[in-house]
């Protein structure tokens, strides 16, 4: 029984709408068609497939592992990416990949999942150099977007 490829992963969300806005905002994900279930969700497109489930944690008693550290996506148009995220303010890193025309831009969601989004065969970007130095501390990281994250959630409201 060979595996064909990744289908979806599945996250758990405290805020189902700042989840999909960062989503679509940040991993360029589109929020489509779901199966009508008996609980708040939402199922995050790539093209035609749904690689994304969401679901709210209200009412939610049981957890997953809580083992997997990030979900890497390939994406293209790393400038406009960067672009949109510095104008947001949200934390940020990029890091080149040794021996690959491979760079990375690691960023957190509203619930503190690590996100790699990879470009492959792009221009290299200046931030590349900004990020020269010993690359941030994952907790830290996750800890500024966490911080950012509650205050656009208080803007919101």
């Amino acid at each position: 029984m060979p595996a064909l490829s990744l289908d979806h992963w599945n996250i758990y969300c405290k805020d189902l709408d700042a989840t999909v806005r960062f989503y679509e905002r940040y991993v360029g994900l589109k929020n489509g068609d779901r199966p009508p279930f008996m609980f708040p969700g939402a199922w995050m497109y790539a093209g035609d497939k749904a690689i994304l489930h969401i679901v709210s944690e209200t009412d939610r008693k049981d957890h997953g592992s809580g083992a997997i550290d990030h979900v890497a996506i390939n994406c293209s148009d790393i400038r406009g990416t960067i672009d949109q995220i510095k104008k947001d303010g949200l934390p940020y890193e990029v890091r080149k990949v040794p021996a690959r025309p491979l760079q990375q831009v690691f960023v957190h969601d509203p619930d503190g999942v690590m996100i790699e989004l990879n470009f492959w065969h792009e221009a290299d970007v200046p931030e590349l150099q900004e990020t020269g130095k010993a690359p941030v501390a994952r907790d830290e990281l996750a800890k500024k977007a966490k911080a950012k994250g509650k205050k656009q959630l208080a803007g919101a409201k």
